[in-house]
């Protein structure tokens, strides 16, 4: 097998489990893809090398005892910056944090780490996972591998990268108001953003809020699906948990097309979005709309969620940083220190009429779904740019002030709070990776995944609409990007 790090997750697993494939031989192929390509796009920027070499032999030794093995035995995984990792440098893409040595996993890393995944390294994130760029201080930027010099979206960015060439076959990504779908679309690659509490996460800086999901990120449905089994699990010290059977995200059902009511909408309702993406939207719309029983146009209306996202978002940011903030040197993250000024500015009545919108707009879009199984949008309202920008400067020519204003479709859907999966569709007019958002009724995961799972089948037999590759050998020869590595 000459490059068992193209596998699937899937793939790998059978042929780790059926002694075909050596988990050692498997790690080994990653460790080499990483240096070979890593180096052009920045992506991996913690290695903990020799104790993934340890723990691979270990796997072996259990496939030929014959032991019972775990889900993700054997399996090389990248696990974002924000996440902590044991005896790992976990550096938050900030200076502050560039020794932090967490002394334990965090919950998701735990999950993993006992279902028999290897962690291989720490992907780049933007500095406290804040801000739909990958850029920070400490690591520098991370490039898209399509085109080194553009964005490859954040906040998890890095995961998407490593995964978009073939340096893992998992990764862990989190979403706040897009981080995981925003780069999965960018580079190619597929993520899920769970219903809250699907995911636990025990370090969300409000108890009960549909914000800070965490999630799997692969190259297709099904590895997204084999992670999220096994990170689903039911802890008692986040109190957004709620019962349910992780393994079964383990086995999708085969869903069928033909059967299903789809409703699609390149906006949601007067959103920003670039007439170049809605092209591309309905062109790709045209090219699929038969695989349904029904593909109609539908009248969305989230057109003021991103306002109600501001202001709760400011909620957020006071709970999260409010003990930091004193802290913060002047270069620090400029995303977060102006949410941050601006959310100690904001009336409490404004924040409180935001959860109010919020409820409406919850009970308003849930609605979409006693006529429709799905809904379909797009991911990002811009092709990528360039990474030197935090943010798009402007789109069809209305400038851009702030980091937020351009991710009205991640950040719409968050404030509603269902189950998204993004989706590769392709390459956009720029010869960009192009997303789908796949989204489904609260709580249907499952169904979601099933679909776009069966979606994504039907979209690789058509080149226009397959999931892009990049040129691997390309970047294996291009200039190295990005400032400090190891650890």
């Amino acid at each position: 097998m000459s490059n068992p790090c193209g596998l699937t997750a899937r793939e790998a697993r059978r042929l780790i489990g059926a002694k075909r494939l050596s988990p050692v031989e498997l790690l080994e192929s990653c460790i080499t893809q990483i240096g070979r390509v890593n180096p052009a796009v920045n992506a991996v920027v913690t290695e903990c090398f020799s104790r993934a070499r340890a723990e691979a032999k270990r796997a072996e030794q259990a496939v030929v005892a014959g032991e019972t093995l775990g889900p993700l035995h054997g399996l090389p995984i990248a696990i974002k910056d924000n996440q902590d990792t044991e005896s790992v440098r976990t550096a938050h893409g900030s200076p502050h944090f560039r020794d932090n040595v967490p002394k334990a996993d965090s919950g998701i890393v735990a999950a993993i780490r006992e279902a028999g995944g290897i962690v291989v390294g720490k992907t780049n994130i933007p500095e406290m996972s804040i801000g739909a760029n990958t850029v920070n201080r400490l690591f520098g930027a991370t490039g898209n591998p399509f085109d080194p010099q553009r964005t490859c979206g954040g906040s998890s960015g890095g995961s998407a990268v490593a995964l978009a060439c073939e340096m893992v076959p998992l990764a862990t990504g989190s979403d706040h108001g897009g981080s995981l779908r925003i780069p999965a679309s960018f580079c190619g690659v597929v993520g899920h953003r769970s219903s809250a509490g699907v995911v636990p996460n025990e370090k969300r800086a409000l108890a009960h809020s549909v914000y800070s999901v965490q999630g799997p990120m692969a190259r297709t449905v099904g590895d997204a699906a084999l992670l999220l089994s096994v990170i689903a699990r039911r802890p008692t010290r986040d109190p957004m948990a709620f019962p349910l059977d992780p393994a079964r995200f383990a086995r999708l059902d085969e869903a069928d097309l033909g059967r299903l009511k789809i409703a699609v909408s390149a906006d949601l309702g007067g959103l920003l979005v670039s007439q170049e993406i809605r092209r591309t939207f309905r062109e790709r719309i045209a090219r699929f709309a038969g695989l349904f029983r029904e593909c109609a146009w539908a009248d969305i209306d989230l057109g003021d969620a991103p306002d109600v996202d501001w202001k709760l978002r400011s909620e957020f940011f006071v709970a999260q940083y409010h003990e930091d903030a004193d802290g913060w040197d002047a270069d620090f993250n400029p995303n977060i220190r102006n949410n941050y000024a601006a959310a100690l500015k904001m009336p409490m009545r404004e924040v409180a009429i935001a959860h109010r919108r919020q409820m409406a707009l919850c009970q308003s879009f849930q609605s979409i779904f006693d006529q429709f199984d799905l809904l379909i949008c797009p991911t990002v309202s811009v092709s990528p740019f360039p990474w030197a920008d935090l943010y798009p400067q402007s789109v069809d020519g209305r400038a851009i002030g702030t980091y937020m204003e351009w991710l009205g479709l991640t950040a719409a859907l968050t404030v509603v709070g269902h189950p998204v999966t993004a989706l590769p569709c392709g390459l956009d007019a720029q010869g960009m990776p192009f997303g789908l958002q796949i989204v489904g009724p609260n709580f249907a995961d499952h169904a979601v995944l099933s679909a776009a799972q069966a979606l994504e089948a039907a979209l690789a037999a058509d080149p226009t609409l397959a999931r892009p590759s990049p040129d691997l050998a390309r970047l294996a020869a291009a200039p190295r990007l990005g400032k400090e590595t190891g650890g």
